[in-house]
């Protein structure tokens, strides 16, 4: 196979699925196009998948469904593309796995600047820092950014690389209330701003992973409203 990225396409919709493989064709991807989550199952199986982009409503398997086997198997990125807008919609895929969420209709724009972002996010590739030290020590939080580890009391902790990015990011701005907007655009990227709800997401994650009791943070504070705020206990 050549060193195109192989995209995998999976809607219902047989004029919305052509619609994206042209325009992800025309741009240098290969794609392969499936109408339910069986179909994208079995094409996931057997070909070396590098992104995939679903629905959530089909038949014979749901896309939540879908997300949640792929999961299993792979932490490839997964954009879901559907008509259902509410924030609980895009909290569930997210929790299941999707990486990111747009919303129908939408431009060929804004969905390739946001494969685009989730390619680049989902990858370990280190940003630039706002501190030259290849280590931040916070409590008993140490991160080793060359080798992409953060340890808890000597642990590593098992983060995927957004997860790894946002608590750098945090970790790096100890004692300040960063807003959402900002948190936002430097670890998802310029092209995000008002999706709150990954963050709600997100941060949920990483307390279960660096919290004692997630549900009374000593690590990562909420400023309702404003953002987050990351606290070297």
């Amino acid at each position: 196979m050549s060193g195109k990225k192989l995209v995998l396409v999976v809607d219902d919709e047989v004029a919305l699925r052509d619609f994206v493989r042209r325009n992800l064709e025309i741009r240098g991807f290969q794609v392969l196009t499936a109408a339910n989550g069986l179909e994208a199952l079995a094409l996931f199986n057997a070909h070396p998948v590098d992104l995939a982009i679903l629905d959530l409503m089909m038949p014979h398997m749901s896309g939540l469904e879908t997300i949640q086997r792929i999961r299993q198997e792979s932490l490839i990125p997964i954009v879901v593309l559907s008509a259902l807008g509410e924030e609980a919609d895009k909290i569930k895929a997210l929790n299941l796995g999707a990486d990111d969420y747009l919303t129908k209709p939408f431009g060929v724009g804004e969905l390739l600047a946001r494969i685009s972002a989730v390619m680049r996010r989902t990858q370990w590739v280190r940003p630039a820092r706002a501190t030259d030290s290849e280590r931040l020590v916070r409590g008993e939080l140490v991160a080793d950014l060359e080798r992409h580890e953060i340890t808890l009391s000597g642990t590593p902790l098992e983060l995927t690389p957004t997860e790894f990015d946002l608590l750098v990011y945090l970790m790096e701005n100890s004692e300040k209330v960063l807003p959402h907007r900002a948190i936002l655009q430097h670890v998802w990227g310029p092209e995000y701003g008002q999706e709150a709800e990954y963050l709600r997401v997100y941060i949920g994650r990483l307390r279960q992973k660096i919290e004692v009791d997630p549900a009374h943070p000593r690590y990562l504070l909420t400023e309702r409203g404003i953002g987050y705020c990351f606290v070297a206990a």
